[in-house]
C-alpha cells in the first residue's frame, strides 16, 4: 500500500470517528444511555472494531465490558444478574465484548449450559431486552461474521505473533473443529432473538477496515440525531445488514 493510500485510509477513519465524537457529545448533554453488544465468530474482529470505535470517545463516559467466566456464586444467580450492574447510566456508553449471548453460543457448543438453561435464555432474552429499551436505553446488537478460511488465518496469527499471544484462548481450536455446531447455534440465536425493537445487525467481517467503517456508520445512524447522522453515508448493505431469515440461505452469512 502506498503512503498516500494509507493517509487516505486514516483520514476516512478519522472522519467516521469524528461523527462518533459528535454523537457522544450529544448523548452526554442529553443524558442518553447506550449499550452496544459485539458478538460474532471467534477472531471475527470484535476487539479491533471496539478499539476503533472507542479510540476518541470519553474515557469517563465509555466502558468496555469483557467478563471472565462466571464464578461458582454467579453460576447460582439469575443468569442476567452479573450483567445488570454493568449497564449504562445516563450519559454513558457501554460496550459488551461478548455478552449474555454466551449462553446461546459458546456455552451451548461447549456444554457449559444445559439444554434447559439454553432454552430458558432464548425464551427470556427478548423480554429482558425490551425491558431495557423501556428504560430509555438505546441498544445495538452486532454480529460479526467471518469465513472459516479467514478465521483459520487469524487464529494461526494469534499463535505465531507474539504481540497477539494474549488474544489466544484454549477454546480457539474448537472454533474450527466445531464450526458446524457454532453455525447451528448462531442460526437459532439470530432467528429467535432478533426482534423488531432489538434486531441483530450482521457484519461481513472478512475485510477488517471495511467492516469497521460500516460499523461506525451504523452506530451513528442508529444512535445519533439526524443532523449528526447525515454527515456519514449509510452502511453498505453488502457488508452490514439487519438480520432476516433469508440471510441463512442466500450466502450473506457463512455456512
Amino acid at each position: 500500500m502506498s503512503k498516500n493510500n494509507g493517509d487516505d485510509d486514516l483520514k476516512e477513519l478519522e472522519r467516521h470517528q469524528l461523527a462518533l465524537v459528535h454523537w457522544q457529545q450529544h448523548a452526554m448533554a442529553h443524558d442518553e444511555k447506550a449499550l452496544v453488544i459485539f458478538e460474532g465468530r471467534d477472531a471475527a474482529g470484535k476487539d479491533g472494531s471496539i478499539r476503533v470505535v472507542t479510540e476518541h470517545l470519553s474515557v469517563r463516559n465509555t466502558r468496555v465490558v469483557a467478563l471472565p467466566k462466571p464464578s461458582d456464586r454467579e453460576h447460582s444467580q439469575w443468569y442476567f444478574q452479573r450483567y445488570v450492574p454493568r449497564l449504562p447510566a445516563c450519559g454513558e456508553t457501554v460496550i459488551f465484548n461478548r455478552s449474555w449471548y454466551n449462553r446461546a453460543g459458546v456455552e451451548r457448543v461447549m456444554g457449559f449450559a444445559t439444554p434447559a438453561e439454553q432454552e430458558t435464555f432464548l425464551r427470556d432474552v427478548p423480554t429482558f431486552e425490551h425491558m431495557l429499551l423501556e428504560s430509555d436505553l438505546k441498544l445495538v446488537k452486532l454480529w460479526l461474521d467471518v469465513s472459516k478460511d479467514e478465521q483459520a488465518k487469524r487464529l494461526k496469527d494469534r499463535r505465531t505473533n507474539p504481540l497477539k499471544v494474549l488474544k489466544a484462548s484454549p477454546l480457539d481450536a474448537a472454533a474450527q473443529d466445531e464450526w458446524k455446531a457454532y453455525t447451528e447455534a448462531r442460526d437459532e440465536m439470530l432467528t429467535r432473538t432478533s426482534t423488531a425493537k432489538a434486531p441483530w445487525i450482521c457484519v461481513r467481517a472478512d475485510h477488517k477496515k471495511v467492516a469497521r467503517l460500516n460499523i461506525i456508520r451504523h452506530l451513528v445512524h442508529a444512535l445519533a440525531p439526524k443532523k449528526i447522522a447525515k454527515t456519514l453515508e449509510r452502511p453498505d448493505p453488502e457488508v452490514l445488514f439487519e438480520f432476516d431469515a433469508s440471510a441463512l440461505t442466500d450466502g450473506r452469512l457463512e455456512r
